[in-house]
């Protein structure tokens, strides 16, 4: 079914859902530079409003973490898509809908100096009810200012 109506199309959508309806991600400014079956590149400005630090301009440790957040449920959506490809529309909506976080760790490596950021990630395991993911945060010299390594409950 899901290669009827082609993965593609679906991840399209999922980035305007994303971008465009979910509240949090509008507030931070959070915008996907690529998504395909094969990963995402997630984008975030920075702004006055994401300083934690005034006095060095650095990034805050939040918005850090949400974005590495974000990416590896994104990643792991990604990966349960292309597991997928025979479901129903309807049984695929509920699995993504029913994901969520269940645990995460961040390394803050450097502060978070830069103009904009980039998060990457990649999936270490995708169970039928857990997945794992790596999550990268650099700025916009490529310089690595976090990692994070999250659980999500896929089914």
């Amino acid at each position: 079914m899901l290669d009827a109506i082609g993965i593609e199309e679906i991840l399209n959508y999922l980035k305007i859902i994303y971008e465009e309806q979910m509240p949090f991600n509008k507030y931070l400014g959070i915008k996907i530079d690529s998504i395909s079956p094969g990963g995402v590149v997630v984008r975030i400005d920075m702004r006055d409003e994401l300083i934690g630090n005034f006095e060095k301009n650095i990034l805050h440790g939040g918005v850090m973490s949400s974005l590495l957040d974000f990416t590896g449920g994104v990643i792991a959506q990604i990966h349960v898509l292309n597991e997928m490809k025979d479901a129903t529309l309807d049984k695929l909506v509920k699995r993504l809908t029913g994901m969520g976080t269940i645990d995460m760790r961040i390394d803050y490596i450097r502060p978070g100096k830069g103009a904009h950021f980039l998060a990457t990630g990649h999936i270490l395991r995708l169970g039928h009810k857990v997945a794992v993911t790596r999550t990268e945060l650099v700025n916009d010299e490529g310089v690595l200012i976090a990692v994070g390594t999250s659980t999500y409950i896929v089914g």
